[in-house]
């Protein structure tokens, strides 16, 4: 049994050597003195992720035909619903869209409609900067969406490609 009113000698003497606070400032001495891992954004970049889900884009074929076959599954299952798709069918018989805007202001960056997309049409791609100065920028329609796939082709084929055996 430990005798009530007896001093611990040890605790004692840490707290008068002070040896919690040399540990602690030994800690931060060797953190300060390490390499930093801090990122000069604008000129340096981290990398990021395949599977990142950033700006909206709509791919071609190679042929240069968009690939949106207008079966209306993103739209369906958007839980944000700002998608919107309307499509008629070509004198071939096969069906594309007329229009296709996605609201930027209610999308949630789910992911959804990429996952829904039979024929990978619709990808949230890596692009990760896009700012605005007007509400009515983040309205996206068909024509913009084109520009966004074939500016990041490159790069959503890749990323698709190192994702795909998780798909």
């Amino acid at each position: 049994m430990a005798r009530t009113g007896a001093i611990d000698y040890g605790r004692a003497v840490k707290y008068f050597l002070l040896l919690d606070f040399i540990k602690g400032f030994g800690l931060g001495m060797k953190y300060f003195f390490a390499p930093k891992h801090t990122l000069n954004y604008p000129h340096e970049k981290g990398p990021l992720s395949p599977r990142f889900r950033g700006e909206h884009a709509l791919r071609r074929y190679p042929n240069g035909e968009e690939r949106c076959i207008a079966c209306k599954l993103c739209e369906a299952v958007c839980p944000a619903q700002a998608i919107t798709i309307d499509a008629e069918p070509r004198e071939d018989g096969s069906r594309r869209t007329t229009r296709y805007d996605i609201d930027m202001t209610k999308c949630i960056y789910c992911g959804f409609c990429q996952e829904a997309c039979p024929v990978d049409a619709i990808v949230e791609g890596p692009n990760f900067e896009f700012s605005v100065e007007t509400r009515e920028e983040l309205f996206y329609t068909k024509e913009k969406l084109l520009q966004n796939g074939d500016r990041w082709e490159a790069e959503i084929a890749r990323n698709l490609e190192l994702d795909a055996p998780y798909r």
